[in-house]
């Protein structure tokens, strides 16, 4: 049984993250502010634009933990 409990929490939990990049995507047109942060890494040239959000990723790795610490603390 315990292993069934443990695949429900886990379907349970894999169910909110698609439901959050699902409200992420939803939402990603209201939040101008969302991977336009200071120190993203955009460069463009003629016919050729890179972008990589590294402060973007750094906040939300923080947030991200901070969220999984404080759901998983026992």
């Amino acid at each position: 049984m315990n292993d069934l409990s443990a695949l429900g929490k886990m379907l349970i939990l894999m169910g909110l993250l698609v439901a959050g990049v699902g409200l992420l995507l939803t939402l990603g047109g209201k939040m101008p502010w969302f991977g336009r942060l200071p120190g993203d890494i955009v460069v463009q040239k003629k016919n050729f634009t890179f972008y990589f959000p590294i402060v973007t990723c750094i906040v939300v790795s923080v947030v991200l933990s901070l969220l999984l610490n404080l759901f998983f603390r026992r």
